[in-house]
């Protein structure tokens, strides 16, 4: 699933993101926030489909 592959991907590259904004890095707070949208927005797209593979059996 490309999508899974994708959130896979956004999520093991915020590691420093993250520990840039735990130090109180603004810059790397905004970049996690947008990345946490995306991890939205593929999570949805996830569910859907597996909604339309459940409706195909």
């Amino acid at each position: 699933m490309e999508s899974y592959d994708k959130l896979k991907t956004v999520i093991s590259s915020l590691d420093e993101d993250i520990a840039k904004a735990k130090g109180g890095n603004k810059a790397a707070g905004t970049r996690v926030r947008q990345a946490m949208q995306e991890v939205k927005n593929l999570a949805q797209d996830i569910r859907k489909q597996i909604l339309d593979l459940r409706k195909d059996d």
